[in-house]
């Protein structure tokens, strides 16, 4: 499991550098574009789909690497039995709204193929819409891994070196 989660992690690693480098290079040619006084007319479009696939396929890997924002300091007071199985709970809910999340966004993907981006036309938005139910299996596959690390899980795991906000303040 450990060497499979590394392996997905790194996967989506490269993907979502791959989309940081596609997003820079498109937008430092609209710049160039624009500033000699020939606009690329599908600049605008294309930059505020690959920043939506950006933060889509991103928040995939912050599930893999467990970096979403949260306040665990309330949850972290808790017993360990308790602690675990709130965990577990989220977890599950947490997989849910994914899961109802993709399948919409698979049931709406060819509703939308008839419909076309406006400044690329050939394009459709079926294609550019296709982040919601990948990046939601993405996560779920994510989540899983984890939710299984919390079922097999008999104490509590070391502490990953961080300090709870108050510490670290002071």
């Amino acid at each position: 499991m450990k060497r499979f989660r590394a392996t997905y992690g790194r996967l989506l690693e490269w993907f979502v550098v791959l989309l940081m480098v596609v997003l820079a290079v498109e937008v430092t040619l609209g710049v160039v574009f624009r500033f000699a006084g020939a606009s690329l007319i599908w600049y605008d479009e294309v930059a505020s789909i690959l920043l939506a696939w950006l933060t889509f396929y991103g928040s995939a890997l912050a599930s893999v690497k467990r970096a979403h924002i949260g306040c665990p300091e309330v949850v972290e007071r808790m017993p360990w039995q308790a602690r675990r199985a709130v965990a577990i709970v989220v977890q599950i809910v947490v997989i849910a709204f994914f899961a109802l999340l993709g399948a919409v966004g698979a049931w709406i993907t060819p509703v939308l193929a008839t419909d076309a981006m406006v400044s690329l036309p050939s394009i459709p938005m079926s294609v550019v819409q296709s982040v919601i139910p990948i990046s939601s299996a993405l996560i779920i596959v994510a989540e899983l891994m984890h939710l299984a690390d919390l079922v097999a899980a008999r104490r509590p795991p070391a502490s990953g070196g961080g300090a709870a906000l108050p510490e670290a303040v002071q």
